[in-house]
């Protein structure tokens, strides 16, 4: 690799460290190791082809085009989450991946039964995930829960509110919300 190819590289991966938390690469292993995927496997959940995936991984490709497939990519780091903490056994794992890769994503295309309650206002799990996939598009979890616990001592419900929808579950986040509407 020529020094402008890996110059390129470097950008794109602090580009993915903005966007995604982390480099893809290191995001993208994780997931493999967690979940016990191949690429392959992992491409064909998230709705990519393996030579997509491939140059994402390696920062050839900076950014994930398709919103479904970033919508994919955060649900499949909260099942990771669920396995490592023994939530989610590793059959249901695999079953919920079946349900990740069917999945639309936040497309405005979507299914209107799949996104709102019948009234046409959005469901309290899509309004959390949408807070959820936000706060993760700024910062990962790690700094999220740092910036939480350095506001605890002045400002407890703004870091509980960080903590919870920055780096926890989405069931404990709809809990978060409905507990805090008027």
């Amino acid at each position: 690799m020529d020094a402008a190819q890996q110059e390129a590289t470097a950008r794109a991966r602090e580009l993915q460290r903005n966007w995604y938390g982390e480099p893809l690469g290191a995001l993208f292993r994780k997931l493999i190791d967690d979940l016990g995927l191949n690429q392959a496997r992992l491409a064909g959940v998230l709705g990519l082809s393996a030579p997509m995936l491939s140059q994402l991984m390696s920062g050839q490709r900076a950014k994930i085009g398709n919103p479904a497939v970033v919508q994919r990519v955060q649900l499949l780091q909260e099942l990771a989450g669920q396995v490592a903490d023994g939530s989610v056994s590793a059959a249901e794992a695999t079953e919920r991946m079946e349900e990740i890769k069917k999945s639309q994503g936040g497309s405005v295309l979507s299914n209107t039964t799949q996104t709102t309650n019948g009234s046409g206002a959005p469901t309290v799990k899509r309004v959390v995930r949408e807070i959820q996939s936000l706060l993760r598009s700024v910062a990962a979890a790690g700094d999220i829960i740092e910036a939480a616990e350095s506001l605890a001592p002045t400002h407890p419900e703004l870091a509980e509110f960080l903590r919870v929808y920055g780096a926890g579950r989405t069931s404990d986040a709809v809990a978060h919300y409905q507990a805090h509407q008027s």
